[in-house]
């Protein structure tokens, strides 16, 4: 499942991004299906998403929002990757925290 900024018309906001992470989170059948990696386009990190809190434990785990590795680029999508579609670019895989737990 991907979830592009066309997807609502707009530029993804950080609700967008935490309602989509939960989403397919719960609607993961398999753990491939689950968030993967959170690719954003520059001018997105720079505006609508200018108030994500990222973690960055190590250069190995990257830049994290809960647990889910996130690429900044300008030659990226803002979106949501599931496991099997980051192709193991968001590795090594976490389990997503909630919401509340990295706000």
């Amino acid at each position: 499942m991907t979830v592009t900024d066309s997807a609502y018309g707009r530029r993804m906001t950080r609700d967008d991004l935490d309602q989509t992470l939960d989403r397919m989170a719960a609607e993961a059948t398999a753990p491939e299906l689950q968030p993967g990696l959170v690719t954003v386009q520059t001018d997105d990190w720079l505006g609508s998403l200018s108030g994500v809190k990222v973690k960055c434990a190590s250069l190995q785990d990257g830049m994290r929002y809960r647990e889910v590795q996130v690429q900044v680029s300008s030659q990226f999508e803002t979106r949501v990757l599931s496991r099997a579609e980051a192709g193991g670019r968001g590795e090594p895989y976490r389990e997503l925290l909630s919401k509340s737990t990295d706000a």
